[in-house]
């Protein structure tokens, strides 16, 4: 789980302080206050390190990639390019990380968790170049730094005392660039005779990235029968458009969900068909081979438990935009991490209530840890009444308000406490229902005093 997160000069946002993450974090504001961009920095890094190119620092992408974002021009803060960008983050391991100095030096220790940070400028040719990275290892820091004017690289050890770093003889000082924009290239394994353990560091960092799924706010459209062949997806698809291959695969594979101590094990289809049922869209939901060994399938749903059973095509329009996001939740394996963008989008308001229990319910039961950007007031207003209730903790939960305002976005920490208030709420947070209601009532008593003059 990712436990914080800042940024400088990335797109709308010139500097962001540390930034806390939960089991659950919410994102807010108005339209263009850079939320989607905090996003897109997660996604960036997770196309980076899919990436089969190790030479390029970042791979921005292009229209089949989670998120096309052009140059280091396009996201430089004002396009400016004499600016470097630079993030931070820190992660929970799932397991501690042994670090052990072979050398025989002492410096050994155990951690459960990282940090990492990276610095990428506008180098020669106006080409990407890491100016530094390192990692943060209990109270080392490794950093992997270019040289002043160079396009050459040195390692080292902040502070020097917490870490001995042994060369071996006849080696030369200086290195190369590092992989990406996250790794040490292989010199450094032969340049030192005990910095084995950074593959490790390196290792931790692409599993924590490749265990981010992220469902867009753009959905497919629902299809009258759907082609299975087997596949395994990770994830749902970037617009939902592989929600069935999931299930199927958890169907074939027999992957049961457990929703607690002394509780029956269900099915992903049941645990999926029970949330709809909960959220008052159907009453049954199944997938169906329309004819044996024709590997061709049928969603079937049925509005009541009186109605005729219909194609997932011929009810509302929600059910298939609430499905990829259920189905992620629980698809996802324990451990990942999920982004949600605007999953209420299409979803009346007490489903959008409704979508902050399913949240909740798969960060106990996945073990997940899910970030959403949304404008519903409607799931927010229920994460604060589960607060109140005593079934949310309040440190289970980071929300925020983004805003644009002089020039750049700005980041501010909605404070809630136990009983689920937000003790600074933000003027105008969800528009202004009080003067609305002030506007017409003032309206009515106008047109009253025409009709009686």
């Amino acid at each position: 789980m990712i436990s914080s997160i800042s940024v400088a000069n990335f797109k709308s946002w010139q500097a962001m302080e540390p930034m806390r993450l939960a089991p659950i974090t919410g994102l807010f504001g108005t339209n263009s206050s850079g939320k989607t961009s905090l996003l897109q920095l997660l996604l960036l890094l997770k196309q980076t390190v899919n990436s089969s190119d190790r030479v390029v620092p970042l791979d921005f992408g292009d229209d089949r990639s989670l998120v096309n974002l052009g140059t280091l021009r396009d996201v430089l803060y004002r396009h400016d390019e004499s600016r470097t960008l630079s993030w931070k983050l820190r992660w929970d391991l799932p397991e501690e990380l042994e670090v052990n100095d072979p050398s025989g030096g002492g410096s050994s220790f155990t951690v459960d968790s990282l940090g990492f940070g990276a610095q990428v400028l506008m180098g020669e040719r106006r080409r990407p170049a890491v100016a530094q990275l390192h990692y943060d290892v209990g109270e080392a820091r490794f950093r992997y730094r270019r040289s002043q004017g160079a396009s050459s690289y040195r390692l080292d050890v902040e502070p020097e005392d917490s870490f001995a770093l042994q060369r071996y003889r006849g080696r030369p000082m200086t290195l190369p660039a590092p992989v990406k924009c996250y790794g040490f290239p292989d010199q450094v394994h032969a340049n030192f005779q005990n910095v084995d353990f950074l593959a490790d560091l390196v290792l931790e960092f692409e599993t924590l990235f490749h265990g981010i799924s992220y469902l867009g706010p753009l959905r497919e459209h629902p299809r009258r029968q759907y082609t299975w062949g087997g596949t395994e997806p990770q994830d749902v698809g970037v617009r939902g458009e592989r929600v069935i291959d999931a299930l199927l695969a958890a169907r074939s594979r027999g992957k049961d969900i457990s929703p607690g101590p002394k509780k029956w094990k269900r099915s992903l289809e049941e645990y999926v068909a029970g949330h709809l049922r909960d959220l008052g869209l159907i009453s049954h939901f199944s997938v169906d081979e329309v004819r044996e060994g024709t590997n061709l399938y049928q969603v079937r749903v049925q509005r009541t438990p009186s109605s005729e059973r219909v194609l997932l095509t011929d009810v509302g329009f929600g059910v298939s935009q609430i499905l990829p996001v259920i189905v992620l939740c629980y698809y996802a394996p324990p451990g990942s991490i999920i982004i949600l963008e605007q999953p209420e989008i299409h979803l009346h308001p007490a489903v959008q209530a409704g979508l902050a229990d399913v949240l909740i319910d798969a960060v106990a039961v996945r073990d997940v840890q899910i970030i959403v950007e949304s404008h519903s007031e409607h799931l927010l207003q229920r994460l604060q009444r589960r607060v109140a209730e005593e079934r949310l903790a309040p440190e289970e939960l980071a929300l925020y308000f983004c805003e644009f305002d002089a020039g750049q976005s700005r980041l501010t920490p909605l404070d809630i406490n136990d009983v689920g208030f937000i003790t600074n709420w933000p003027e105008g947070f969800f528009g202004d229902p009080v003067g609305e209601a002030m506007a017409m009532t003032l309206a009515a008593q106008r047109r009253e005093g025409r009709q009686s003059a």
